[in-house]
């Protein structure tokens, strides 16, 4: 044992000798999560049972910087607990890379970074790391930025294909979206932000057996952020145009959010957002139901994930007004946000009679605890208090108790350090 810390040293004494002008350093993440659902996503089903599982991810996160490179290399493996491999050849849950670039620094202004890696902005409504999700989320791109003082801009291209071709394939690229091209840029003030995005982003489809397409739809808008001493306050609007599966797109999005800091323990919020849908009787094929896309969705119009998270795609849209309590103590934080929903557009009964727009309340609490630096715990509950109109969306039993209760641990050691 001696003789393998002495080899240890010694390593890293020459890579502290030989690399002077680099800097290298390695974490992990360990991040296990207990849930118990019992109708989460969705009303549950008088004839459903309620359900709980253990899902872990553990993630290996690399770092070198050289001169004008810097690159990173974070590999993950996502597994619920006691699902193994079905066969001795394969693990079902094998390791996969999260992210994997290289930036060059050109200069101080600009650079260009090229791989799988996260993008992420503004208040991730649009764009964002879905850290939540113990997958994550990050793309295979490549992003230009030019950012002087107090600017940035940032440009963005990424093309998909599900493997070398040799020549045009017959069926559609369905995992993700097969091409994407964005610009965003921003602009801080003293006190005002500003940001302002266009993405592209195309989709294909076979028209025919014989015939795929790409349609092209644009999304749009801007993020507005101001602060001044206790107040705080956002605003977002963003339009959605093009095609999607040959139809034409027209959708749109809204929301406001103000907070105040009432001590500087306690804050407390309003909210309001407006997803823009498509009435139940509406004939048209035009898509009016606004997509937040690549979004940190869970973030947004509550935790239990009935909205935009995999679901209520095409529907009739939604408005959120919320309140957000936010308490700090010491090492404790602890969230209360209530939810209140209700339908933009029309909804219909089994006997095609127009239904009420509310579609439910959720109250949503979380607690977190650090542990010390690099350990977190924390904790949630939540509750839908669904309606008969909810029912007709989602399917499931209202009048039955529809919660969800989350623990997780997190564990973020930086392993090794060199520069």
């Amino acid at each position: 044992m001696k003789s393998l810390k002495i080899i240890g040293l010694s390593f890293f004494g020459l890579i502290s000798i030989g690399s002077y002008a680099q800097e290298f350093d390695a974490s992990l993440q360990l991040r296990p999560r207990f849930e118990y659902r019992n109708g989460f996503k969705s009303l549950i089903k008088d004839s459903e049972d309620a359900t709980s599982f253990v899902s872990q991810r553990s993630r290996l996160i690399l770092n070198f910087k050289q001169d004008k490179l810097k690159t990173k290399l974070s590999l993950q493996n996502i597994r619920t607990w006691g699902d193994v491999a079905t066969t001795t050849t394969a693990d079902k849950n094998a390791i996969a890379v999260f992210e994997a670039w290289a930036q060059y620094d050109f200069d101080t202004n600009w650079s260009a970074r090229l791989g799988r890696q996260v993008i992420s902005y503004d208040n991730q409504r649009i764009l964002g790391e879905i850290d939540w999700a113990q997958q994550g989320q990050s793309h295979d791109a490549a992003v230009i930025s030019f950012h002087p003082k107090n600017n940035q801009l940032d440009l963005g291209f990424a093309l998909n294909a599900d493997k070398e071709n040799l020549v045009a394939p017959t069926t559609p690229y369905t995992t993700n979206y097969k091409s994407m091209q964005y610009a965003w840029y921003h602009i801080a003030f003293s006190k005002l932000n500003m940001s302002l995005l266009l993405l592209n982003t195309g989709y294909e489809y076979a028209k025919t057996l014989t015939d795929l397409k790409v349609d092209y739809k644009q999304t749009f808008g801007t993020y507005l952020s101001y602060k001044e001493n206790k107040w705080d306050t956002n605003l977002g609007l963003y339009a959605q145009t093009g095609k999607s599966s040959g139809q034409e797109v027209s959708a749109f999005n809204a929301g406001a959010y103000l907070g105040y800091a009432v001590t500087a323990k306690f804050k407390a919020a309003l909210g309001y957002e407006f997803l823009s849908g498509k009435d139940q009787n509406d004939s048209s094929t035009d898509f009016k139901s606004f997509t937040p896309l690549f979004g940190t969705n869970h973030g947004f119009n509550g935790l239990m994930d009935y909205f935009y998270v995999g679901n209520h795609i095409n529907s009739v849209g939604l408005q959120d007004a919320y309140l957000k309590l936010n308490y700090t103590q010491n090492k404790w934080q602890f969230n209360l946000i209530p939810h209140v929903f209700s339908a933009p557009n029309t909804v219909l009964d089994a006997s095609n009679a127009k239904m009420d727009s509310y579609l439910g309340t959720e109250l949503d609490f979380t607690t977190s605890y650090a542990l010390q630096k690099d350990i977190t715990a924390s904790a949630g509950y939540s509750q839908m208090f669904g309606s008969t109109t909810l029912e007709r969306l989602k399917g499931g039993n209202a009048s039955n108790t529809n919660n969800w209760v989350w623990v997780m641990v997190s564990f973020s050691p930086r392993i090794f350090a060199t520069k």
